[in-house]
């Protein structure tokens, strides 16, 4: 009987040893878990303006995650807004609020912001002129400026090129720019490069840009006397701006929630937002809503 009492006293002991094993290597597997090699594939359509900064970002994301694959492709933010809401991309970059986009129902996507980019009119280099009024601005794009010297500039036509209906950029500088006016029908092209392209290489023309379009071979113009650079677009003194969004069809998951984790993070905040162009939203001193009401920070 004793020898009985024994064995099963060393059957119980050994069964707590094997559920004790059992409960530490279910807590080695949970954070196994978390290291798992993040994976799979994600599509982001929209924003030409924003194109760039996903582009860098998603190359850098891929050579720390070799399994991930992230495809950026422009188009405008109307079409990237669109597009995310049907469920045919997991994230719709866009220069403005979904909130201002007609047919977009903003109730069903979630925002991300990621950054803020400046927007400023460029033009020939020789038009001879690097300041406006907003007025004279205005003018110019509403057709009723059609000669550099009307403003102090060359006796040259003034040749127009336009974003398309859709561009985030367009809505941003019709809004802040023009102040809700309407501009003349002119060119119209899809893409920021190519705007650049052919401002470069037109005599006359004007159009405008985001800053990280920008470089030496078109005019970047201030207005008003204000200059086009990050410090003024901080303080709202240059009010030509707006966050880049990227939105999701809900709360993203699996690998769309930690690409756009990325974003945000020290990575590309501290190196590649400033390094092409944009603006790290974490150094804006006021914010912005859909309604355009400025709130300091």
């Amino acid at each position: 009987m004793k020898k009985k009492v024994l064995g099963i006293a060393t059957i119980l002991s050994a069964l707590m040893l094997v559920l004790a094993a059992c409960g530490g290597g279910s807590s080695s597997n949970s954070s196994g878990g978390d290291s798992k090699e993040t994976s799979g594939s994600l599509t982001a359509v929209g924003s030409t303006a924003l194109q760039p900064l996903v582009e860098a970002a998603g190359k850098q994301f891929q050579s720390e995650n070799p399994k991930a694959q992230i495809n950026v492709q422009g188009g405008g933010s109307g079409t990237g807004l669109t597009q995310v809401q049907q469920g045919a991309v997991e994230i719709g970059n866009s220069d403005v609020f979904a909130e201002e986009k007609d047919g977009v129902d903003a109730s069903k996507l979630v925002d991300h912001k990621v950054a803020v980019v400046g927007m400023a009119p460029v033009a020939n280099k020789d038009v001879g002129v690097d300041n406006l009024t907003q007025q004279q601005l205005i003018d110019i794009f509403t057709g009723k400026v059609t000669n550099w010297k009307d403003v102090g500039g060359k006796d040259e036509k003034v040749t127009v090129i336009n974003r398309a209906e859709g561009s985030g950029t367009r809505a941003t500088f019709e809004q802040w720019a023009l102040k809700g006016e309407t501009p003349i029908k002119a060119q119209e092209q899809d893409s920021s490069g190519t705007v650049r392209k052919i401002v470069s290489e037109t005599p006359g023309a004007i159009s405008y840009l985001a800053f990280s379009y920008i470089n030496k071979s078109v005019v970047g113009l201030s207005v008003d006397g204000v200059k086009p650079d990050e410090k003024n677009v901080a303080t709202n003194e240059w009010k030509i701006w707006s966050y880049e969004h990227m939105y999701t069809n809900g709360k993203p998951k699996g690998l769309t929630k930690t690409f756009l984790d990325y974003m945000v993070s020290d990575a590309v905040q501290k190196d590649i937002v400033p390094q092409l162009g944009y603006q790290s939203i974490k150094e804006m001193k006021v914010e912005r809503d859909a309604d355009g009401k400025i709130t300091e920070l």
